[in-house]
């Protein structure tokens, strides 16, 4: 079987094992993750939280990063305003953004999680009222979450990755991660092999 591991990423973490890019070296997985030979199946955004998978085996990596699999992934935004389920219904239907429209989510509003503080604190104003939306989608576009609730009139002030498929941060501290044992869905294990794990920073499900 394949080695997964699932991370809960902090914010303002990068979602790569290096950073050779910034003059002023910044948090990435190395100071987190001590296992070598896996990869992201996926990025998450260094101001995101929550669940990353990283795997040892390139079809896994492909089963949870490559949009052709379709792999729910539920976000927890919060975001500014006031929005009322009716005010969800674009998103429900599909949204169009500036690089096309998206697929149908799943979207609800939800009581405010009994999760961790960020570090640091989101930065609020007082005088407007703050919502939490649960929100299913099936695809990985670049800031797509945000994007999406910005669309229909709420930026999102903190988003947190909740779960990738079948599997979630529900017990996993923030900064920590669990190793399991993964198999391939029947569509992925008949997949062509790749030639190489897709690396660090892979094409596919650019994250949130």
């Amino acid at each position: 079987m394949a080695k997964l591991v699932l991370f809960n990423k902090p914010f303002d973490v990068l979602s790569q094992f290096t950073d050779t890019k910034n003059p002023t070296p910044r948090a990435t997985l190395s100071d987190y993750i001590k296992i070598k030979g896996v990869y992201p199946a996926g990025r998450l955004d260094r101001d995101s939280e929550g669940l990353m998978l990283l795997t040892d085996d390139g079809r896994l990596q492909a089963q949870y990063s490559n949009p052709r699999f379709a792999t729910e992934k539920t976000y927890l935004a919060q975001v500014e305003g006031a929005p009322t389920d009716a005010d969800l219904d674009p998103l429900r239907r599909g949204v169009t953004l500036n690089d096309g429209p998206t697929r149908p989510a799943k979207a609800r509003l939800i009581d405010p999680p009994s999760i961790w503080e960020r570090d640091p604190p989101v930065r609020y104003r007082k005088s407007i009222p703050d919502q939490w939306i649960e929100l299913t989608i099936a695809e990985g576009r670049n800031r797509q979450v945000r994007r999406m609730t910005a669309a229909i009139g709420f930026p999102t002030l903190r988003l947190i990755r909740w779960s990738i498929g079948p599997y979630t941060v529900a017990d996993l501290d923030v900064g920590e991660y669990e190793v399991k044992e993964a198999m391939l869905t029947p569509k992925a294990a008949s997949a062509p092999k790749p030639r190489r794990p897709e690396g660090q920073r892979p094409r596919h499900n650019r994250g949130q």
